[in-house]
């Protein structure tokens, strides 16, 4: 098995955070009319698959050229929570014994079948008690097939705040983690690398998420 996309397509019109910019992509020149082809992109930092950097929650923290590359590659470890279900609590027995400080932990709810549809907002979503034992153990980057890591809507983000406040990445609209379970469950190490647009100052950015099998 070679490189698996774990990124969704961006396109006008796809599925955003409420509230965020929704997403328009028009020609800005044309080979026909300017000799060349250039797109014009209108689009929120949040955009599909992306990661959070902590100054997303709070001013006072780290923008994202101010976080250390080591945070957005690594080797991967999944966390198979799909039996957890629409709206459901994903708690720290999950991830009890098996993350490590300096692994990137991917949690696959199986909710980007979903993607698209008004299902894809009830999400499950991590615990306090998860996201505080993921740091405790070294965790700095958590990744999840879902809209959040928190509920959705939500007036309070606790599991943000918790991860952004150790300065923690969020890698948010994961996809394809079926085949990285499938991958980890043949006994196969694996890499993930989540590396965004360099936007000095941003509060996170779209990525192009990929997971390889480690040599």
């Amino acid at each position: 098995m070679g490189i698996i996309d774990l990124s969704v397509p961006i396109r006008s019109g796809m599925p955003v955070y409420p509230g965020d910019p929704e997403v328009t992509i028009r020609p800005a020149l044309t080979v026909a009319a300017d000799g060349v082809n250039v797109l014009h992109l209108d689009l929120g930092s949040q955009t599909g698959t992306h990661v959070d950097a902590p100054r997303h929650i709070d001013d006072s923290l780290p923008t994202l050229d101010e976080l250390p590359l080591e945070r957005f590659t690594g080797p991967g470890v999944a966390i198979d929570a799909r039996a957890v279900g629409a709206g459901g609590a994903i708690g720290r027995e999950l991830f009890e014994g098996r993350v490590a400080a300096g692994q990137i932990v991917l949690v696959a709810t199986g909710w980007s079948e979903h993607w698209g549809t008004h299902a894809y907002l009830n999400h499950p979503y991590l615990t306090v008690e998860a996201a505080e034992y993921l740091i405790a153990e070294g965790v700095r980057t958590v990744g999840i097939d879902a809209l959040s890591v928190d509920p959705t809507p939500a007036e309070e983000i606790p599991v943000h705040r918790i991860l952004c406040g150790a300065h923690a990445v969020i890698a948010e609209n994961l996809t394809g983690l079926a085949r990285v379970l499938d991958l980890q469950a043949a006994g196969q190490r694996f890499e993930v690398t989540l590396f965004p647009l360099n936007l000095p100052g941003a509060d996170g950015a779209p990525v192009r998420a990929v997971a390889r099998p480690a040599s």
